[in-house]
């Protein structure tokens, strides 16, 4: 059973590691892997950032969920993205876990506040596969946009875009995502939906 002592001493090893992956970056001047690994260690903070100033209570394993998908995500910025070509199915499932329990939480949390809305399960369902792609979409047209803009100044892209038979293999995946919470995911996310209506019930007193 996971433990905070665990995530900590985990979060504080995966934080180390991206902090390498930054100082990789900047000796080898790659701006993708200098913007990215920022983006990620900031990622790690946010449960700390949940927990204490929002007071949400987060499973000790959602911490440990969302280091492990942005630290796959930095460390596919050194090669493992262009290199293996699994290491994108793999991350962009990860990550799409981590946008689907983030849509199902709200959505549950406002189904548990409030009496003038009520999702079904099936409902959920449909709806956590829909939130997800469309978090994918717009980190694919995100990804398309990034490179055009680096391409028009002559600059090195920070996101790494392949074209539409890529795209579309990632939004299958991020479907893998969503499928995978939505069947096996929303146990571990009970207490976060408890303790995110309260906060809403202490918003609306």
């Amino acid at each position: 059973m996971w433990s905070r002592r665990v995530e900590r001493v985990a979060g504080r090893a995966i934080q180390l590691v991206i902090c390498l992956i930054f100082f990789v970056g900047v000796y080898t001047r790659n701006l993708s892997v200098v913007v990215n690994s920022v983006g990620a260690l900031g990622a790690t903070f946010l449960p700390a950032i949940l927990r204490r100033d929002w007071q949400i209570r987060l499973d000790p394993f959602l911490g440990l969920w969302l280091a492990v998908a942005v630290l796959l995500h930095a460390i596919g910025m050194l090669g493992p993205y262009t290199y293996i070509d699994w290491w994108d199915h793999v991350t962009h499932t990860l990550s799409a876990t981590v946008v689907a329990a983030v849509g199902y939480t709200t959505a549950r949390a406002i189904d548990e506040y409030s009496e003038a809305v009520h999702f079904s399960d099936r409902f959920m369902f449909v709806y956590i596969l829909l939130f997800t792609l469309a978090a994918g979409v717009f980190w694919e047209v995100l990804e398309f946009g990034a490179r055009l803009a680096a391409d028009a100044v002559g600059m090195e892209t920070v996101l790494v875009q392949y074209g539409p038979e890529d795209t579309i293999i990632d939004l299958v995946f991020d479907s893998v995502g969503a499928v995978l919470v939505a069947l096996f995911g929303t146990p571990a996310l009970t207490g976060t939906i408890e303790s995110l209506t309260d906060r809403l019930e202490q918003t609306r007193t």
